[in-house]
């Protein structure tokens, strides 16, 4: 005897070995047996066997005319055997009944289940509505199919083209869309990404990393909408000063200047003139709220997504031969030993004489020109007494370090010669030595203004920003703790308002310290203990390294097209750590696989190959292993940085992603508070000298610190140090 029972929502058959009250001891026909409930059994049958009753009755049931069997089905509930005897005209036999049950299990739209072998069938306007929707899902999965077919045969839909953004960045993996992607890439063994761009998506690889980033992060848009800034300011007193600023040429945004008088007394007096936003732009304010919800200007090759709106940036940035409300810090010190005698902070307008740009004097500014005292220098009486100042500056820091900053690294600035969203567009990246006389100087500055009113703002007790460094762990804070790294006793991010939110905030508090002095906690926009300042510093962290992020990819994406552009298929490289190199003629770090064991230091030679853009890959073999070698102390500045590469390279390989990416925290700078992770990064497949190719590790980044001073062109963002 054999039983036809249900288990797991499906029909089965067995052979009966043992009854019980409660439950059946089965045979199945592989031989397996098991113990089923006898709630779970529909009927027994002696023929035929339970295979063959199975597929017997699967195939009879397709010949079941689905709106007859439910025009002849009772209209209240009924059972299969009832139903059979009214369809068959007889009683039905094992074959029939399972063959009927089979074909009302398998039409919910038309027969709803009560129970096991009973059903009753659907009201008309229920089946109606029903029918309608499965129809509608027939034709949605016929058009899902053809999409994915036309994608895998090489065409791009016209409706996955106009989501192509939205599929990449925040999908609804339930639309007909992204299952049709989702099936393509399986069948293509493709990423979303890559097969996307391979049908046309996107134009290019450049427009696809930027589409993403601007999708993610400014789904709005980037502009602002119009408005008018009221003037602010104009009764400040007017400084009689002879101020100057220093930038790169591509700089639009003036936070900062410098003007200095030598004193009768051999003294000089210097000041540190930053722009003042904050006077315009308030705590709670409209303009407030733009900011925060950028925290920072976006900088990348050729553009930037400025934080703040451009009458903000109009009406404050220090633009020559203006008036414009400052924030200055004026410091009376001794040239010859950098000992600060007095101090004094200022809400006033400044004319800056003149934007002064580093490719235009660079050349002039040498330390040998700056060494030798008979020698005129363009803008010699502004010059001089400033470079000094910041030499013994610099020496009393590097006496709090307990050892000399390491600064002759050679960065790199990228200039994009026309449309950034052409990748055609020739670009150049240009090296400059990192201890540039006028970058230390502007460095040099900078840190003695975020020292100084860091200590002021705690002087006052009024809480601030800061950023600290005490054994080896940077952290920011709203206490003023020593930063190491730097050498001073505190560090507050004060200089850079219009581009970096953290300086806003700072700047409030200033601007209360200067007007109401030890009163200021009363009156300042925060109040010691705000929640509100921790939450900002967290905001900014998180939308920093976002931003970081998409430069350090927009780099690497310009840097290989450099490459091209160059036509370069040969160059050499400086092994950094085990296989981790770095570029001689580029500001690329890779990490090369089946690279032979060398010291750091050594020069290698490379083959550069291809280059992947989508995934911002580098490709190239190893050839040669050159004679010449750079000095460890050279690289020594470097150390914790490629640890840091050396972590994420792990995190990497265990998550490998299409792109390859990254996310990197700045480290933490040693020279100046406008320091920047300036990495470009690729992951390069290395090849020995026999054909054998092995795949390179995931990518790496390589923090490189840059002086806020040269930092402002639109490829170098303001600091996170």
């Amino acid at each position: 005897m054999y039983v036809l029972f249900e288990e797991d929502g499906a029909f089965k058959a067995g052979h009966i070995l043992s009854e019980a009250d409660t439950a059946l001891q089965i045979e199945s026909s592989s031989g397996k047996r098991s113990k089923i409930k006898r709630s779970n059994c529909l009927y027994t049958f002696a023929s035929p066997a339970p295979e063959a009753l199975l597929t017997e009755a699967e195939t009879l049931s397709q010949d079941i005319d689905l709106q007859f069997l439910w025009e002849c089905a009772p209209q209240e509930e009924f059972d299969v055997e009832g139903l059979g005897a009214d369809y068959f005209g007889h009683a039905p036999n094992a074959l029939e009944k399972t063959t009927l049950l089979l074909r009302l299990h398998s039409a919910p739209a038309y027969f709803h289940r009560r129970g096991r072998g009973r059903y009753k069938p659907a009201p008309p306007d229920i089946l109606t509505a029903a029918l309608a929707a499965l129809e509608k899902k027939q034709r949605q999965a016929a058009l899902t199919q053809e999409w994915s077919d036309q994608m895998v045969a090489g065409t791009l839909p016209a409706e996955i083209g106009d989501l192509a953004v939205i599929l990449i960045t925040r999908p609804d993996k339930n639309s007909q869309a992204w299952k049709a992607l989702d099936a393509a890439c399986a069948a293509t063994r493709q990423a979303p990404e890559r097969l996307l761009l391979n049908l046309g998506a996107w134009p290019h690889a450049l427009a696809l990393h930027k589409g993403r980033f601007l999708a993610t992060h400014f789904p709005r848009g980037t502009h602002f909408a119009e408005m008018t800034l009221a003037l602010v300011g104009q009764e400040l007193p007017l400084a009689e000063v002879e101020a100057y600023s220093v930038d790169d040429i591509t700089t639009t945004e003036i936070d900062d200047a410098l003007s200095v008088s030598t004193l009768p007394d051999g003294n000089v007096r210097v000041g540190i003139h930053i722009a003042a936003p904050g006077l315009a732009v308030t705590r709670g304010s409209d303009l407030d709220a733009l900011a925060r919800a950028r925290m920072s200007t976006v900088y990348m090759p050729g553009e930037k997504i400025p934080m703040q709106p451009n009458q903000v940036i109009e009406a404050f940035s220090l633009d020559a031969g203006r008036p414009v409300p400052a924030l200055s810090l004026y410091v009376t010190a001794n040239p010859l030993t950098g000992d600060i005698i007095s101090h004094e902070s200022r809400l006033e307008r400044v004319v800056v004489n003149e934007n002064l740009r580093h490719n235009l004097l660079d050349e002039d500014f040498t330390e040998e020109a700056l060494a030798d005292p008979t020698q005129i220098l363009p803008y010699n009486d502004w010059i001089r007494p400033l470079w000094q100042l910041a030499l013994a500056l610099s020496k009393q820091r590097e006496q709090v370090r307990g050892k000399p900053e390491n600064n002759n690294r050679v960065e790199y600035n990228f200039y994009v010669d026309g449309d950034p969203n052409d990748p055609d567009t020739p670009v150049r990246i240009l090296p400059r030595r990192r201890n540039a006389p006028l970058d230390r100087l502007v460095a040099e500055y900078m840190i003695l203004a975020n020292s100084t009113w860091g200590g002021v703002l705690a002087s006052c007790g009024l809480p601030g920003i800061y950023r600290s460094q005490q054994m080896g762990r940077v952290r920011m804070s709203t206490q003023a703790l020593p930063h190491e790294a730097i050498g001073v006793a505190q560090y507050a991010w004060c200089t850079s308002p219009l581009r970096r939110y953290v300086d806003l905030v700072n700047q409030w508090q200033l601007i209360a310290a200067i007007e109401h002095g030890v009163s200021a906690p009363l009156v300042a926009p925060f109040k010691p203990r705000d929640a509100d300042l921790f939450a900002i510093i967290g905001g900014f962290e998180a939308q920093y390294v976002a931003w970081n992020e998409f430069q350090n990819n927009m780099e690497r994406f310009w840097c290989l097209r450099w490459l091209q552009q160059q036509q370069i298929t040969r160059c050499t490289a400086t092994v950094l750590k085990e296989d981790l190199i770095r570029l001689n003629n580029a500001p690329l770090v890779a990490r090369l696989a089946g690279l032979p064991q060398l010291g750091r230091g050594q020069q290698i030679e490379l083959h550069i190959t291809g280059a992947d853009e989508l995934a911002l890959e580098l490709e190239a073999r190893y050839v040669s292993l050159l004679d010449a070698v750079i000095e460890a102390e050279d690289l020594a500045d470097e150390r914790e940085a490629n640890q840091a590469a050396a972590t994420e390279l792990e995190a990497a390989e265990a998550q490998p992603s299409e792109t390859g990416a990254t996310d990197l925290q700045a480290n933490e700078t040693q020279l100046s508070e406008a320091s920047t992770t300036d990495s470009i990064v690729a992951t390069a497949t290395a090849h020995e000298t026999t054909p054998t190719a092995n795949t390179a590790a995931a990518a790496a980044a390589l923090a490189t610190p840059s002086p806020e001073s040269s930092s402002s062109s639109s490829a170098v963002p303001p600091p996170l140090a």
